[in-house]
């Protein structure tokens, strides 16, 4: 039986049993990720928020634009949604503990089968 976490800042973090991770490649493709996902992300934002989905403001918009400006805007839009997937995990993590815990004037003598 799997000894239950105490805290959720204490939990293992691994990339095993992400398919977006290879096994024995995970440094590599890590790196890749961190380069081009929010590269993307800079990019579809420049063009749908910015540029309205039009090509040619989104085409002069781009040679204006250069990559690391196209990179840090992605890099803060995911950045602000790994947050607040962390602070939902981290909610929904104290809500199963609490559920998990022993319920006030419950039998103590009764287990579910």
């Amino acid at each position: 039986m799997k000894k239950q976490q105490q805290s959720f800042s204490q939990q293992e973090v691994t990339f095993k049993g992400i398919g977006l991770f290879p096994e024995g490649l995970e440094k590599i493709f890590l790196a890749i990720y961190i380069i081009l996902l929010p590269y993307i992300t800079g990019v579809i934002f420049l063009f749908f928020y910015v540029g309205s989905g039009d090509t040619e403001t989104f085409m002069s918009l781009s040679k204006d634009s250069s990559f690391m400006l196209t990179w840090i805007i992605g890099y803060e839009i995911l950045a602000v949604l790994i947050i607040l997937y962390i602070i939902k995990s981290a909610i929904k993590f104290s809500i199963n503990k609490k559920s998990s815990t022993k319920v006030r004037g419950a039998d103590e003598n009764f287990r579910r089968p």
